[in-house]
C-alpha cells in the first residue's frame, strides 16, 4: 500500500483593519476590505500534515493539524489552520497553484486565511490574557452583527474605505505614528460594533482594557515629550492583546507590561519611565496575563 504525505506550516496574521461579517456566507466573502500583519512562524504557527493512501481505486486522506498557541481564543487560529491545510494539500497532490490561487481556496474555510498565505519592520508583543475558547465564535458573532448592527453598515460604507487608503499610505511611507493611530482606532471600532450587536458581544475583559490604558498612557508620555506614538494595541475577537511597535521600543514595552502584570519569570530588560502616570491602571496579580509572546513580521507557508 502506497502512502504519500506532505506537511506545511502557516503563520498567524493579526488584522489592523478588521473585517467582521460576510456578504456571501458560501464563498466567505467579507463585508469590507481588511489589512493584517503576518507574524513569525518561529513563535506562532499552525502545522498540518496531509496523508493519503491508495487502496484499490479509492483515496483516503488523513489530516493532522496542531497549533503552538491558544486555539479559538482570538488569535487567528482558524486563519493559520486553513492556510496550512490548503498548503499541505497542494503539496501532497503537487498542484501547480500560486499563493494567490491558494488564498482563494483557504478563504472558503476561514475568511482571514487568505492573509496567512503571504509574508511581510515592526515587532509584536502578544499578551495572552486568556487561552480559554471564546464564548461567541467568530462565525456566529459575525452573522449576528450583520443582522442587527447599524454601526456595522456605517463602518462598511464610510469608515473602512478611508482607513484602508490611509493605512496603506502609512505603511508605504514607513510612518509608524499614522499606522499606530489607525490600527488602534480600528480595533476600538471593531469592538464597538460587537457591542452594537443585539444581544451585545463582549470579547474584551478588565485586563484587556487595562492594557489599552497602559498603551494610551505610554504614547501620551512620548507625545508630551515631543515625540510620536511608540506602540499600537489591537484586539481581534478575544481578550488577548497584540501590541505592535518598532523593534527598539519592545524592551521598555515588555517591562511596562510586566510591571503591571507580573510574570512567573520576569524579563531581564530594565528601563526607566519618566513622567508616567502610574495610577492609570491598577496592578494585577500573577496570572492575569498568563503569557507574553514577542514576535516579528514573518513569511508565508
Amino acid at each position: 500500500m502506497a502512502v504519500y504525505q506532505a506537511t506545511a506550516s502557516a503563520p498567524v496574521n493579526i488584522a489592523c483593519i478588521k473585517y467582521w461579517g460576510k456578504r456571501d456566507t458560501k464563498l466567505i466573502l467579507p463585508t469590507n476590505s481588511s489589512l493584517s500583519v503576518t507574524l513569525d512562524q518561529d513563535h506562532l504557527r499552525s502545522t498540518t500534515t496531509s496523508r493519503r493512501t491508495l487502496q484499490l481505486s479509492t483515496y483516503a486522506v488523513h489530516i493532522s493539524s496542531r497549533n503552538n498557541f491558544p486555539t479559538a481564543a482570538g488569535l487567528a487560529s482558524s486563519a493559520s489552520g486553513f492556510a496550512a491545510l490548503v498548503s499541505s494539500l497542494a503539496a501532497l497532490y503537487q498542484l501547480p497553484a500560486s499563493p494567490s490561487e491558494l488564498s482563494l481556496i483557504a478563504r472558503q474555510g476561514s475568511g482571514s486565511a487568505c492573509r496567512s498565505l503571504f509574508g511581510g519592520s515592526i515587532h509584536a508583543l502578544i499578551c495572552v490574557v486568556s487561552d480559554d475558547k471564546k464564548g461567541t465564535s467568530s462565525t456566529s458573532g459575525m452573522q449576528r452583527t450583520v443582522e442587527t448592527s447599524a454601526l456595522l453598515q456605517h463602518r462598511i460604507k464610510h469608515v473602512v474605505p478611508a482607513r484602508m487608503k490611509a493605512i496603506s499610505e502609512a505603511i508605504l511611507a514607513r510612518d509608524f505614528d499614522a499606522f499606530a493611530r489607525i490600527t488602534m482606532q480600528d480595533s476600538n471600532q471593531f469592538h464597538a460594533v460587537a457591542l452594537d450587536t443585539d444581544p451585545p458581544i463582549f470579547y474584551m475583559n478588565d485586563v484587556s482594557r487595562a492594557i489599552i490604558a497602559l498603551v494610551v498612557e505610554y504614547n501620551r508620555v512620548a507625545v508630551a515629550a515631543g515625540g510620536k506614538l511608540k506602540a499600537a494595541y489591537t484586539y481581534d475577537a478575544g481578550p488577548n492583546a497584540v501590541i505592535y511597535a518598532p523593534k527598539e521600543n519592545l524592551k521598555e514595552i515588555v517591562e511596562l507590561i510586566v510591571n503591571y502584570f507580573p510574570q512567573a519569570e520576569s524579563f531581564k530588560d530594565p528601563f526607566g519611565l519618566f513622567d508616567f502616570n502610574a495610577a492609570v491602571a491598577k496592578p494585577f496579580g500573577v496570572g492575569a496575563v498568563k503569557n507574553l509572546i514577542h514576535t516579528r513580521v514573518g513569511d508565508g507557508p
